[in-house]
């Protein structure tokens, strides 16, 4: 019985202080991305490697970044969460180390692949933690940890970028990079996975969920998987572009150094854009998080995603206005982070929860192929001088995108759903005819 009361009772904290855990490990390696636009023009004014060559590196990143995570998923699921965001935070932080003395676009590639692996590891670790510990809160949850990654560097851009101003983005590379795989050594210590009886049963809602469990291997066979994975790398692509480049496009619109005076604080357009995006992306996740629990998944995709779109077209239009740049860049951001909330949520909901973590992150690499359209953003504008043709391409994805949730993916989980639980009926039906 005290055995029993003990796996019940769950770790010390219970879930909530697992989840802030993982939200902790995320903020940690949130600048691995989203700091990265700060760092571009200051390495392409010392090396005069050109910004496409550059960008290779964020891509590589986020290959390694998200097309690994499957394995890394399976080691979670095999041995724990712990070891393997242990060594994800000692990758980060040699990352960055190495960044710091890259003197040649070779070793950036290889810090860049680094990192990638190691963010990877911490980011894939710590969402399927919450799909596993939250099955009756699963949009919420996974919103607040990618929240983490989301918002997480928002509190340092403002540090970051002052610091590449004083002492070089070498330097601000070598602390930085340190001191966050530092906190995430520290904070893997206490990570654990759910043991039986420690969570609570997940209520059928607003939201289709399977009762059944289905391994990475049954799940890449089911054509609803490769339609959410479609719809993520449509999305992805816009919001991965603007991460990226959105430092080249003030600068572009000649805008980045221009003072700009909201909220009572005055900073320079492309800095307050860059903290005002962070805060916006991080809070979006666990809001359409939640709202996904309670009016569906499919029918909040459509809504973010359009919203998305519109964003986009404005910020092409109206984006050479230092104030409406700020504005309409946390607008965009704000409808495109909820994906890391929506997609990891209803891949759970869809294939159950014993292999979250490994499924959530073969649906995670389509963040990886998205990810190769960022070098051509820049060969776009480098060809046609402007940034009109990629703002155009990014809503229209997003448009399909929304339409695709309401009438491909919706219908289709629905079926998909639904003859599972037909089949399990048929099932018990014959065990129990053979049993009598």
């Amino acid at each position: 019985m005290p055995a029993i009361e003990s796996v019940r009772s769950g770790p010390v904290g219970g879930r909530w202080l697992q989840l802030a855990i993982g939200v902790l490990c995320m903020s940690m390696i949130a600048n691995l991305q989203y700091g990265w636009t700060l760092f571009v023009e200051p390495m392409n004014e010392t090396h005069q490697w050109g910004r496409a060559s550059i960008q290779v590196a964020f891509t590589i990143f986020v290959l390694f970044e998200t097309w690994l995570v499957p394995v890394e998923g399976w080691f979670v699921d095999k041995f724990g969460p712990r070891i393997v965001v242990f060594i994800g935070g000692i990758l980060c932080a040699a990352s960055w180390a190495l960044n710091s003395i890259a003197d040649s676009l070779a070793l950036l590639y290889v810090s860049a692949a680094i990192g990638g692996a190691g963010a990877g590891a911490v980011y894939g670790t710590c969402v399927g933690a919450a799909l596993k510990w939250f099955p009756d809160r699963r949009g919420l949850a996974a919103g607040i940890t990618a929240a983490g990654f989301g918002a997480g560097s928002a509190l340092t851009i403002v540090p970051i970028a002052a610091m590449i101003a004083s002492s070089g983005y070498q330097q601000t590379f070598l602390v930085f990079g340190l001191i966050q795989g530092g906190v995430v050594l520290v904070a893997s210590l206490f990570l654990q996975s759910p043991k039986p009886g420690q969570l609570p049963p997940s209520p059928v809602k607003a939201v289709m969920q399977s009762r059944r469990e289905y391994g990475p291997g049954q799940m890449l066979k089911a054509p609803v998987f490769w339609i959410m994975y479609l719809m993520f790398v449509l999305v992805a692509g816009g919001g991965l572009m603007a991460t990226a480049q959105l430092g080249s496009i003030a600068k572009d619109f000649n805008i980045a150094g221009v003072p700009v005076s909201m909220l009572g604080l005055t900073m320079p357009a492309l800095t307050f854009a860059l903290s005002i995006d962070r805060v916006l992306n991080g809070v979006c996740r666990p809001f359409f998080g939640w709202v996904s629990d309670n009016i569906g998944r499919e029918n909040t995709m459509f809504i973010a995603f359009a919203l998305e779109a519109v964003g986009v077209l404005a910020l092409g239009h109206f984006g050479t206005n230092p104030v409406l740049f700020v504005i309409l860049t946390g607008l965009v951001f704000f409808a495109w982070g909820e994906i890391y909330s929506l997609f990891p949520a209803t891949c759970g909901d869809t294939f159950g929860s014993k292999f979250a973590t490994t499924n959530a992150g073969f649906l995670y690499t389509a963040k990886g192929t998205a990810s190769l359209v960022v070098p051509l953003a820049s060969i776009m504008v480098a060809r046609y001088g402007n940034w009109d043709l990629v703002f155009t391409i990014t809503a229209a994805v997003n448009a399909i995108a929304a339409l695709m949730a309401l009438f491909v993916l919706k219908p289709m989980r629905a079926r998909f759903v639904a003859d599972a639980k037909a089949e399990d009926a048929v099932a018990a039906s014959r065990a129990a005819e053979v049993t009598h």
